[in-house]
């Protein structure tokens, strides 16, 4: 409920201005997860480095290129053509413009507000509150992620397919202290309507894509992003550091609900003649009035949609939790576990589920989630009540 007030300040907000200056449009619906992040001119680079960008083997880029404050001698591989006096060069394996501080203007100064926007959106994204820590104790293979913010004080691995549920609006925000390593041959996978400009992977160590892996995302790297030969990015790589490529297809997603690129402001031709805004007399009040009425109801009724959004969240849930088959219990460590702890959280029956939201789905079945789960037994008059997911909790499941 504290979330929904902030959200209906900021709509009667946002309403009462439009109807100040006159504004008219759809308002956006409401997206799961955390903002999204704002990359700034840093979003108009497919590819963004500071010290290089290089490549063997047949690469396809579709975006632009960037590289700042290393000069164009950096970018390695790519056969670059560059006119005289020039903002940018081209490539036959970039679908877009290489840009480097050297070109003509307006490219060094635009290439520095865009290195310090990619360095501005990494500080963002991994300063964000975790809503889950710790998932898998770094291993994330073969699991399905709901929108959030993920945190994990180690490394990352994903050694198996990872799938990305949710909405065409919804944010991913994954902060890695350490390294991120995606095997060879495994995916990030997007399902629901999921899109790769909503995903963000803000990484202090090194990232590396492994041969012919498929991902999803922008990568926020603090260090280098290593693509293994045949790697294919669906996303941007954006590193403070370097890029390097080995034969890989990287293409810049487009734009979504929830997009990490703000929408550019329009800029008027010489024969354009702004109009002025008519005054408001006080003849049009009642109308005025009228119209904030009507808005008010649009308030109430997307109050109404994010209550049933977070209804429909906890009643897929409880769809998955009926499909687990086995029995869990103190030491489980699996996927199953991390579903039961997003149903109990769903739930938030009480304390126990409170700690247990603090923690996270971690899909270890420890103290917190034996509590939560015997909470929530003893408010549905589960009997007994010890904490442990079997078949009589099973049995009551299958039939509420």
């Amino acid at each position: 409920m504290k979330n929904l007030s902030k959200n209906s300040i900021a709509v009667v907000t946002i309403l009462a201005a439009s109807l100040v200056i006159g504004l008219t449009g759809p308002y956006a619906t409401f997206a799961a997860g955390p903002a999204g992040v704002n990359l700034g001119a840093a979003g108009n680079f497919v590819i963004l480095a500071k010290t290089g960008i290089s490549t063997t083997g047949v690469t396809s880029i579709v975006g632009n290129l960037g590289l700042s404050p290393a000069a164009a001698s950096y970018i390695t591989g790519f056969a670059l053509i560059l006119p005289a006096a020039s903002a940018f060069s081209t490539s036959a394996q970039v679908t877009g413009k290489v840009y480097a501080p050297g070109y003509a203007d307006p490219t060094p100064a635009n290439l520095t507000i865009a290195v310090l926007d990619m360095q501005t959106a990494y500080t963002d994204a991994a300063g964000r509150a975790p809503n889950v820590t710790e998932l898998g104790a770094g291993n994330i293979g073969g699991l399905t992620l709901a929108p959030g913010v993920y945190k994990w004080g180690t490394g990352v691995t994903i050694p198996t397919d990872v799938t990305l549920s949710g909405g065409a609006n919804d944010i991913w925000i994954f902060q890695v202290a350490q390294n991120l390593n995606i095997s060879s041959a495994t995916k990030v996978i997007l399902a629901g309507g999921a899109q790769a400009n909503n995903i963000f992977w803000v990484v202090a160590g090194q990232t590396t894509l492994g041969t012919t892996s498929v991902f999803n995302g922008n990568i926020l790297d603090q260090t280098a992003i290593v693509f293994n030969t045949g790697a294919t990015l669906n996303g941007r790589a954006l590193a403070q550091s370097a890029v390097t490529l080995d034969g890989n297809t990287v293409t810049v997603p487009p734009p979504a609900g929830g997009s990490a690129i703000p929408p550019p402001s329009p800029v008027p031709t010489p024969t354009q003649t702004p109009t002025p805004s008519p005054a408001v007399s006080s003849g049009t009040n009642a109308a005025l009035q009228a119209q904030l009425n009507g808005l008010l109801g649009t308030l109430r009724a997307l109050q109404a949609q994010q209550a049933a959004r977070q209804g429909s969240s906890a009643s897929a849930f409880a769809s998955q939790v009926r499909a687990i088959a086995i029995n869990l219990g103190s030491g489980s460590r699996n996927n199953d576990v991390t579903i039961l702890q997003q149903f109990l959280i769903s739930q938030n029956k009480g304390p126990a589920a409170q700690a247990l939201i603090k923690a996270g789905a971690t899909a270890y079945f420890g103290a917190l989630t034996r509590a939560a789960l015997a909470e929530f037994q003893a408010k549905a008059g589960i009997s007994p009540a010890l904490g442990n997911f079997g078949a009589i909790t099973r049995s009551y499941l299958s039939t509420h």
